[in-house]
């Protein structure tokens, strides 16, 4: 359950080698959390980002999750619940695909869209099922501004965080009322935490390719992401920016007519 700051005591992370995972977890630690579930493909990369939460004082384990064997899923995932209450799930993967190279591969363009969407669809409704059988809990998702409006230079990406975007709302309105708190959060550009200031570079959870903006407010980091659902989670709320002005631009953008926003720098 969570403690009398509303900050949860165990935690499950969908993505385990994520930046904005991995820096939520540790604001999380920080805050009482006391067991942490990473699930990921078996890799040197999660087994040393267990190791680094252990050293937090967390007690962490690894579990194998593959967005794209949705089969897997619901008896994968069901187990992690049957070893005790999990007070948060942050659905943390996705991938940004390459727009160009996409175009030309519809299976890779179709790759995006079942890692993104489909696979967060499978994980987050077996996930939000095992909240509900307990109680309580809350399911965390990574949305992206990107989703907001279909741009040129990312739409295959955009559109499937568009999808998991609607679901997540649609699954929050599905959950009101039963204990589970569900909650989308939409950054920005998030430069990773491994680049240079400035030079534009996204992870691979929210890539927004807004470049005029990569040296303005608009730009963020996975621990300004972090500690803004650390914030959320607190007040319990179901949409969260990141940064917060992005509301505000967006509201502009989404209803710039198609032609004009054809030619805007974005």
């Amino acid at each position: 359950m969570k403690d009398a700051f509303g900050a949860p005591q165990s935690l499950l992370v969908l993505g385990g080698t994520s930046e904005i995972g991995l820096a939520t977890a540790r604001r999380l630690i920080a805050h009482r959390t006391r067991t942490v579930w990473l699930a990921g493909r078996p890799s040197p990369a999660l087994e040393s980002a267990a190791a680094e939460l252990r050293g937090r004082g967390a007690y962490v384990r690894t579990v194998d999750f593959d967005a794209l064997d949705t089969e897997s899923h619901e008896t994968g995932l069901g187990k992690i619940f049957t070893e005790g209450d999990i007070d948060m799930v942050l659905l943390a993967f996705g991938i940004p695909g390459d727009q160009e190279r996409d175009e030309e591969e519809p299976p890779a363009a179709v790759r995006v869209a079942q890692t993104n969407y489909t696979g967060a669809v499978s994980a987050g409704l077996v996930c939000a099922g095992a909240l509900q059988a307990q109680g309580h809990g809350s399911l965390v998702v990574l949305s992206s501004v990107a989703g907001e409006r279909a741009r040129r230079a990312d739409f295959i990406y955009g559109s499937s965080k568009a999808g998991l975007d609607a679901f997540t709302q649609g699954l929050g309105d599905a959950l009101y009322g039963t204990g589970v708190h569900v909650m989308v959060v939409r950054p920005g550009l998030v430069r990773p935490a491994t680049a240079p200031a400035g030079s534009g570079a996204a992870a691979a959870e929210a890539p927004l390719a807004m470049i005029p903006f990569t040296r303005t407010p608009l730009v963020t980091t996975p621990d300004a992401v972090a500690d803004a659902i650390v914030t959320g989670l607190r007040r319990r709320s179901e949409t969260v920016w990141v940064p917060g002005a992005l509301r505000a631009v967006m509201s502009v953008l989404r209803h710039v007519p198609r032609p004009l926003f054809r030619r805007l720098p974005v």
